[in-house]
């Protein structure tokens, strides 16, 4: 059992503030790498919490080699996101204040696949267009970096 796990027998569906990592892949026509959410089914970027003891660039590796089966040679961090507007509620019930490290993959290696029960797909998209089934979140974020703005 995981750290926020346990943390959610104690106190239920409560708010958190969750530190994690976000990670961006980019391919070399410029398309991010999303995943399909097996528990919401829309597309969402690569990331998630920290583990005890785990730096914010060990966790942006791990989320990463996890969620998709690709590993960085480089992380190259993009940005801190924090406040108020980072709220999210999954679609279960729990409640998190996000603060989020936000790294951008370079020097790709692995095969790209879905390892893990948290996704179902994975697949590249042009952010110049709208993107179907976008998670509201990652939207948010995607927009609080300047990586979306024209839909």
């Amino acid at each position: 059992m995981g750290y926020i796990s346990e943390l959610r027998e104690a106190i239920g569906t409560r708010p958190l503030i969750m530190t994690g990592a976000t990670v961006l892949v980019f391919n070399k026509q410029g398309q991010l790498l999303l995943q399909k959410r097996s528990d919401s089914l829309d597309w969402g970027t690569i990331g998630g919490a920290l583990e005890c003891g785990e730096s914010l660039e060990e966790a942006a590796a791990r989320e990463l080699l996890e969620e998709t089966g690709l590993t960085a040679g480089t992380l190259k961090f993009v940005s801190l996101l924090s406040g108020k507007d980072m709220y999210y509620k999954y679609p279960h019930g729990d409640e998190i204040y996000n603060v989020t490290a936000v790294y951008e993959a370079i020097d790709i290696s692995g095969t790209l696949e879905v390892l893990d029960d948290e996704g179902v797909e994975l697949d590249y998209f042009d952010l110049s267009k709208p993107i179907k089934q976008l998670n509201a979140f990652s939207e948010h974020v995607l927009r609080k970096l300047g990586l979306i703005h024209t839909w």
